[in-house]
């Protein structure tokens, strides 16, 4: 057992210092875990005597993988871009499998084995793919909208490759058809039971265990649902894969999908680096070592394949070439599950592990130019059609036409709030521009002559196209914290002056966004709520001189006094919401108190990140109470702040803890 922790350890030191490296050089943390796995396999540290010991519990990253694929699974997303998905997506899939499959038989595998390599060939890595576009800011794009639109199709058709590789090994006299109309029969048995579940039984479950306001009980509730989903359909004999994404795809249309994603994030990137250091373990150095040079050719011709195919494919299906060769650049590697699938293969004897390790081979190398070919696919796809590179020069309706404008303002985000108020700048004549990602939109507010372009205001070349260097004031009006503090801080990198503006609905995020370079953030609802007591206090006989100085006086301030509010039954709070609220709470002082007897600033609630409301003493409001004045029994406390500072405060006046 000593022996085993030890190499725990240092499989966990080895795997820590392989990710920091990939990362110093911009390459995914996959790689990083295959290379870790390599390390510490038989041909070099050989760790551990038997690592399909360790393989056990790395399937259960598969296990929560799919359950986080199963959240992000949008069925509407999908049938809106079904013309992609489901034409090119498909396409792609059908050809490369099928052609690979050829080239496995013409090579001496075995049918079964053939279908196996086609199927892994099919596939590219979502992961880093994914990951890659995000970070260029180029998701809105129609170039990743295809690319994105053929992953989601690969994605899909993940679950019933998992599910053919055990029967395509089943050596029952059965035959195959036979084998998977039983596997389509209890797959509608399981689909159904947790389809049912999903809609009577896991709602009130997690409405239920939110209440209780318990970060542990959450995390716990829903690591046992994705494994329990997970047992069922191994149960029946099906993949634990399906379980897990159909449990993860009830669960992604509900107000806990965002939560139930953070929460399995952890044990998901842990599990899965798990899983790739197993498949590292089973790559075979010496057959590597010699043919080497069969490995490489093996890259060069699936990347070489892959990225015709896809041509070939969105040419079927009438899609433009420029976006087709550069969803193709960007999509020609192996993907993350095509070693789930070789994993799963070499299990049920399909493939030996000499295949096994030149597939992977193959694979990673694979991926570890794919880096490189995401950030460069616009300028070969521009090569090939032999037109400029919208990455270099920005489209003619992202740049503004006629004279270079001046002092103008710029509105990221033309929805609702955006087109109300540059009607209120085209009032007083003030010149503006704006920037959408919603490209029907776009081209509604074109068509009405409207000076709107779109593009990611992610982007340094568009935010440059829009001429943030000479404007006088940026409003950022869509309602995505993350995205809006990196716009900030884009914004702020390229034109330090210029004043920014921020929308947000609520005041959960304030500070993090002034930190972030705000000039002004506008919380949605504190100020329809200042503007109704603006109503009120002149309905009331208030002097509007008085008003305007109060009003100005809390924006200010942050909207200070508005903060915080008594909660009640009614009161809606959500898991993700719990810690970015501002509740008050009125603390009597009993008999026993603690707090009795000693005065505010020995208490020091400032400290304790409280802020003190207001203090009654004999029914009577004290306004300024004084610090160094005791308390006395009876005296009732006003305290404001977040709920679980609240619970502690409270008892730490009641308690003395």
């Amino acid at each position: 057992m000593h022996g085993f922790f030890v190499n725990v350890v240092l499989l966990m030191a080895v795997a820590v210092a392989m990710v920091w490296v990939f990362k110093r050089v911009n390459l995914p943390p996959i790689l990083a875990y295959l290379v870790c796995g390599v390390l510490a396999g038989p041909d070099l540290m050989a760790l551990f005597d038997h690592p399909e010991d360790i393989h056990v519990f790395a399937e259960l990253g598969i296990v929560f993988l799919l359950f986080s694929l199963g959240l992000e699974f949008s069925l509407p997303k999908m049938l809106a871009m079904r013309h992609l998905v489901f034409g090119v997506g498909l396409g792609q899939t059908l050809m490369t499998g099928a052609v690979f499959c050829a080239l496995a038989i013409v090579f001496g595998m075995s049918t079964n084995a053939a279908l196996v390599i086609g199927g892994m060939a099919a596939l590219s890595s979502t992961a880093i793919v994914i990951k890659q576009i995000s970070e260029k800011g180029e998701l809105n794009t129609p170039r990743a909208q295809m690319a994105i639109s053929v992953l989601l199709f690969q994605d899909l058709a993940v679950v019933p490759m998992l599910i053919l590789v055990p029967l395509l090994a089943d050596d029952s006299h059965q035959s195959l058809s036979l084998a998977i109309a039983m596997a389509l029969l209890k797959g509608v048995v399981v689909v159904g039971i947790l389809l049912s579940a999903g809609k009577w039984l896991l709602p009130r479950l997690f409405s239920e265990v939110a209440r209780t306001r318990t970060d542990e009980l959450f995390v716990l509730t829903t690591i046992l649902v994705a494994l329990m989903a997970a047992g069922l359909t191994s149960s029946f004999g099906l993949s634990m894969a399906l379980g897990a994404f159909l449990a993860g795809m009830m669960l992604g249309e509900s107000q806990y999908r965002h939560q139930l994603e953070a929460d399995i994030r952890p044990f998901r990137d842990i599990l899965m680096g798990l899983f790739f250091i197993t498949v590292g373990m089973r790559l075979d150095l010496s057959i590597v070592a010699q043919q080497w040079y069969w490995v490489l050719l093996g890259v060069a011709v699936l990347m070489v394949i892959k990225v015709l195919l896809i041509r070939m494919a969105a040419w079927l299906f009438r899609a433009p070439a420029q976006d087709a060769w550069a969803a193709g650049f960007k999509l020609c590697q192996m993907g993350e599950f095509s070693f789930v699938i070789a994993a799963l293969a070499v299990n049920h004897a399909l493939l030996t592990s000499t295949q096994a390790s030149f597939l992977l081979s193959v694979g990673i190398l694979s991926m570890a130019i794919t880096p490189y070919l995401v950030d460069n696919s616009m300028r070969f796809a521009s090569r090939l059609v032999r037109t400029p590179n919208p990455d270099i020069a920005p489209p003619k309706d992202m740049v503004p036409r006629g004279d270079v404008l001046q002092d103008h303002v710029l509105i990221f985000g033309y929805g609702r709030v955006g087109q109300s108020v540059s009607r209120l700048l085209k009032a007083e004549a003030i010149p503006y521009l704006a920037v959408d990602a919603d490209p029907v939109r776009v081209q509604e507010c074109r068509s009405a002559g409207q000076p709107v372009y779109f593009g990611d205001v992610s982007q340094k070349d568009i935010l440059r196209a829009v001429g943030v260097e000479r404007a006088k004031l940026a409003l950022l009006t869509f309602d995505e914290h993350s995205k809006a503090k990196n716009v900030i801080e884009t914004v702020a990198n390229i034109n330090p002056d210029l004043p920014i503006v921020v929308r947000t609905r609520k005041d959960y995020h304030l500070e993090e966004l002034y930190l972030a370079g705000a000039s002004q953030v506008v919380p949605e609802i504190l100020e329809g709520s200042l503007m109704l007591v603006s109503q009120v206090l002149h309905l009331s006989g208030v002097p509007m001189s008085r008003i305007l100085k109060r009003v100005r006086k809390e924006r200010k301030g942050h909207y200070g006094n508005m903060h915080g509010f008594f909660p009640g039954e009614t009161t809606e709070i959500s898991y993700g919401t719990q810690d970015k609220l501002e509740f008050m709470h009125a603390v009597i002082l009993t008999p026993d108190a603690f707090a009795v007897g000693r005065c505010l600033a020995e208490l020091n609630l400032a400290g304790r990140r409280i802020s003190l409301k207001g203090l009654r003493r004999d029914n009577a409001e004290i306004a300024d109470p004084d610090p160094t004045e005791s308390l006395r029994v009876g005296d009732v406390l006003v305290i404001a702040g977040k709920p679980r500072r609240v619970e502690r405060v409270e008892r730490f006046l009641l308690e003395g803890n």
